[in-house]
Order: C-alpha cells, then structure tokens, then sequence
C-alpha cells in the first residue's frame, strides 16, 4: 500500500488558524464583546513594590529611569507618568489605604 498523501500543507493550517485568531478578535470587537475604558480614572497608572534596603547594604536596581515621577498630592504620595503630568494616581497598599507623604518644609521664609 502507498503512503496517502496529505490534503493539506502545514502552512495552510498555520495560515488558517492565524487567519481565524483576527477574525475571532475582529467579530468580537465590532459586536461590542471586547470592552475598552474610556475612563482613566479606574485604570491604575502601574504595579509598584518596595525594597528593605538596611543602612549599608547596596541593593541592585537600574540604571535607567522610570518615565514616572513622584508628587506629595493632598498628603498623599501620587505617581504621575512623565508624557502627561494630569495622568496620576495616588499609591495605596494592599488594603487600598494612601501613602502619606509631607511636602518639604519652606526654607524661603
């Protein structure tokens, strides 16, 4: 008996399942099922941790800048993206409560 040759190539089957992935998410964005926020209120500005560093021990970190900055907005420690200053959000722990911060004192006076 001879080998059945196959119907269809492996770069046919790759074609269709890329071709039915942007359909899918084609279908579904002009239907309404993919949601976008418009509200930037709700959206946070990025995922931040801590780093312990003791008195003396060097700590790794690097060497280039985020594109945020840091504000004392309110009493309370804000990030704010670099590209849009109004796009901020204030830092809160894991249950939701606000990083205090204080505002310098005024040394003009």
């Amino acid at each position: 008996m001879s080998k059945p040759e196959a119907t269809y190539t492996v770069r046919s089957l790759i074609v269709t399942a890329i071709a039915s992935i942007i359909a899918t998410v084609l279908v579904l964005e002009f239907s309404g099922k993919i949601a976008h926020s418009e509200n930037k209120d709700h959206v946070p500005v990025g995922d931040f941790k801590a780093i312990h560093v003791q008195p003396g021990e060097d700590f790794r970190m690097s060497s280039k800048a985020s594109e945020l900055h840091a504000v004392c907005q309110n009493g309370y420690l804000a990030i704010a993206a670099d590209a849009d200053p109004d796009y901020r959000g204030i830092v809160v722990d894991y249950k939701n409560r606000g990083v205090r911060c204080q505002r310098a004192p005024n040394t003009d006076e």
